[in-house]
């Protein structure tokens, strides 16, 4: 086995590491990091099966110290945080990106497909990831993008993505964390966070996850001879749902999740303590060989809260078939990193509270969020992917015939009634 890096710890801590991580089937693979001079340096690798995870470290060693944010699970899980259908909202509402004082509203709105309402009655500030999912109400959804949701704010419109095409009807007033417990915990994977992300198109939302859960099944099929056959030889075992949140929770299904990050997994405290040693404060993910994503926040202290979700996310993501490459080295992963992200830049956010860039360049995108709150004035989280081309992806289109509609050259939908 490889050793993490000629910039880790001590000797004698990093073969005593080792030896936790070869115990619980982690490999760590790679050379020493090359490109200096980004903001980022990228550590040695951790193996999972079809999972590389390079580890990434500021490369000033510089630390924003304890973050004030509360995450969406935690909320959720407290109750400080709140999420319902828009037409449940009949008081203060500020619309989505307003820095004006709300007006009240105690007209019947209707809900609305692409929006929810939010309300943060925490005493400290919320920071959503896009691609977090909440379930219930009348359709499971999607956090579309990344923002911070001040300390005890009014209500607001939050948008999002529908992650359950085949429901329009009720099943909770409130909305709660996906997953039954932290160690289930997950958000979609990087296919379709990407499409949510860089489409910001509702219909390619739903042709990404009816592609996630047709490779589910296939993943989560009984062995060959047991009957279950699928077109083109494959074998797959129907979940009978459209819901992308509900075929994560099923039992085939999580187990292969389960299986997929187990190595990761099953060493998590060693893992994340020597993250913790290294500061790392983020991870490039490859799938199969290919560099598709990264996640980077503000402190390592983000990450370890954040870790089991986009463990799972991206274990779902290596369920999926596809080709085969050559593992990249620790000099592939840096470079992914360093590359200019330069091309175009649009950004919106809230005065005072939040900036989100979106950065295109050929081959890849990456997102910025950015806090500006009071003692803050940095950039809490980011995103980068690998473009991937139409040929190479797994989705099938959800059929259109299916309700609610969309126009699929309007962002804000149809409001449905």
């Amino acid at each position: 086995m490889k050793h993490w890096g000629r910039f880790g710890l001590a000797a004698a801590l990093l073969i005593a590491l080792a030896a936790i991580l070869q115990w619980n089937g982690v490999k760590a693979a790679g050379g020493p990091a090359q490109g200096e001079g980004g903001p980022y340096r990228v550590l040695a690798p951790i193996e999972s099966g079809n999972l590389l995870l390079f580890p990434v470290v500021r490369a000033d060693e510089k630390s924003t110290g304890e973050t004030p944010f509360i995450t969406l699970d935690e909320g959720l899980k407290s109750g400080e945080v709140e999420v319902t259908e828009a037409g449940r909202a009949r008081g203060l509402v500020r619309p989505r990106g307003s820095a004006n004082p709300p007006a009240r509203d105690e007209t019947y709105r209707g809900d609305e497909v692409n929006t929810l309402v939010l309300v943060n009655h925490s005493k400290r500030p919320l920071l959503l990831l896009a691609g977090e999912i909440v379930t219930g109400g009348k359709q499971d959804r999607i956090v579309a993008k990344d923002r911070i949701v001040p300390a005890d704010a009014d209500p607001i419109d939050l948008g999002v993505f529908c992650i359950e095409p085949g429901r329009w009807t009720e099943s909770s007033a409130t909305f709660g964390a996906a997953g039954k417990s932290a160690a289930k915990s997950f958000m979609v994977q990087p296919e379709v966070r990407e499409r949510a992300m860089v489409e910001q198109d509702q219909q390619q939302v739903w042709n990404s996850v009816n592609g996630a859960i047709s490779q589910m099944e296939v993943a989560a099929a009984p062995p060959v001879g047991s009957g279950g056959s699928a077109p083109g030889g494959m074998f797959r075992r129907s979940l009978g749902t459209s819901s992308y949140a509900k075929a994560m929770q099923d039992s085939g299904v999580s187990a292969k999740v389960d299986e997929a990050a187990a190595p990761v997994m099953n060493a998590r405290e060693q893992v994340l303590a020597q993250l913790r040693e290294e500061h790392a404060v983020g991870v490039v993910v490859v799938v199969r060989g290919e560099i598709i994503w990264a996640d980077l926040f503000a402190n390592t202290d983000l990450l370890s809260r954040y870790w089991t979700k986009l463990v799972r996310s991206y274990a779902a993501e290596s369920l999926t078939e596809g080709e085969d490459h050559p593992a990249p080295t620790v000099a592939d992963a840096q470079h992914f990193l360093d590359a200019p992200s330069g091309g175009t830049e649009n950004s919106e956010g809230e005065v005072g509270i939040y900036r989100y860039r979106e950065l295109k360049s050929s081959g890849t995108e990456t997102f910025v969020l950015e806090s500006l709150l009071p003692g803050t004035g940095y950039d809490v989280h980011l995103s980068k992917m690998k473009l991937r081309g139409e040929e190479s992806r797994t989705v099938k289109p959800y059929p259109t015939n299916q309700p609610p509609r969309y126009r699929p050259d309007i962002y804000s939908p149809e409001i449905v009634r």
